[in-house]
């Protein structure tokens, strides 16, 4: 079991870094544009009390042939990194990745009583998750996986994963067979009740429950309930939510808030397809592509930005970490394959015992100035 600490930098790290875990990570979108997130509680095995995307760790046994550490695709998008980001979906959440074989749409052939049997049986490792998809008709949706940067955690920290960030599509005007809407009278305490979740079993894992509950929320009320401290969300899933905030649901910030058409949520997709997919520049500079991108964020040390004097140019206090996200470890860098973090933006989070708080995003000269870093990568 973790507890926040795991993913805490260590003041003295030891000298031979843990190798990161290859695993994958799932932003999974709904039929109206909302992100889901699953809540962790203190005993998960990763993360814990934090909302996260579904995802896992790699399974030779389910998911295929796993890059060597030293194989130039160990941190590089592939057919495992894919089959294990639809196997752990469905693991955690229940919603299966798939197509039907007899219709080429999105797998809905079995009843929910035969979909959780399924689930358990992969999660304890009875059966194998491609065997099972055999069995009941059904193709891993594999294709439709939207590469969204790696993230490769810092070497000074105890628990550490390569991890492959995907965006998945729901389509559009399908229903979830799994969602049950909250009962009437919910307290519209936090704006997270009043919403439609999916409710999910709680699965075990090292003898611990691993997360109570799963909801589709718009990416920007999850980054006001996380500014707000209410939950906890890691940088890479802070950062990722806001990038899809301005495109994704934007319009909806209440329950109150109508749904947008679907033909103006099939407009939001393309919007941010195009965002992640067109060229960007920083400071002049070629700035790498989202589906490219590999980051290792490392933590400056005070005097790194601003003066040793001074708290920092951009109002950033001596408490206040600030995760600089252009680097893609050491691990990637050794490969000597040129690849590249994101400039544009940086991380501030105050690291707290029970997790990151005050996570924010904030353009990179805002908080380091003009040219910081020159020539590094």
């Amino acid at each position: 079991m973790s507890t926040p600490a795991d993913h805490k930098p260590l003041r003295n790290p030891p000298k031979v870094p843990p190798v990161p875990r290859p695993s994958s990570s799932v932003l999974l979108i709904s039929p109206t544009n909302q992100i889901l997130l699953l809540h962790r509680v203190k005993k998960a095995s990763s993360f814990a009390a934090a909302h996260v995307f579904p995802g896992g760790a790699l399974s030779k046994t389910h998911d295929g042939e796993i890059p060597d550490v030293d194989h130039p695709g160990r941190h590089q998008d592939g057919p495992a990194y894919r089959m294990a980001a639809v196997r752990e979906t469905f693991e955690e959440c229940g919603i299966l990745l798939a197509k039907s074989k007899k219709t080429g749409k999105l797998f809905t052939d079995i009843s929910d009583e035969e979909r959780e049997e399924g689930r358990k049986a992969v999660h304890a490792g009875k059966v194998k998750f491609g065997e099972l998809l055999e069995k009941w008709g059904a193709n891993p949706d594999t294709e439709a996986l939207v590469p969204f940067t790696r993230w490769i955690t810092p070497p000074n920290v105890p628990k550490r994963f390569s991890t492959q960030m995907y965006i998945y599509f729901l389509p559009l005007g399908s229903v979830s067979p799994t969602k049950k809407t909250a009962p009437t009278g919910t307290p519209p305490a936090s704006g997270i009740e009043e919403e439609d979740e999916i409710v999910i079993p709680n699965p075990t894992h090292d003898g611990g429950i691993e997360h109570t509950a799963a909801r589709f929320l718009p990416p920007n009320k999850w980054i006001d309930l996380a500014r707000q401290n209410r939950i906890i969300l890691f940088p890479p899933q802070f950062f990722l939510t806001l990038m899809l905030s301005p495109y994704l649901s934007s319009t909806v910030t209440s329950p109150s808030s109508p749904i947008p058409s679907p033909s103006e949520l099939a407009l939001e997709r393309e919007k941010l397809l195009d965002f992640l997919s067109k060229p960007r520049a920083y400071e002049g500079k070629p700035e790498v592509s989202f589906a490219e991108a590999c980051i290792s964020p490392i933590v400056l040390g005070k005097g790194e930005y601003g003066d040793q004097s001074q708290d920092g140019v951009g109002g950033v206090d001596k408490y206040t970490a600030v995760l600089v996200l252009d680097g893609p470890g050491k691990e990637v860098e050794s490969q000597g394959q040129g690849r590249r973090g994101i400039r544009e933006w940086v991380v501030t989070t105050k690291f707290k015992g029970e997790g990151p708080r005050d996570v924010g995003v904030r353009r990179r000269e805002e908080v380091l100035g003009k040219g910081w870093g020159s020539g590094k990568l």
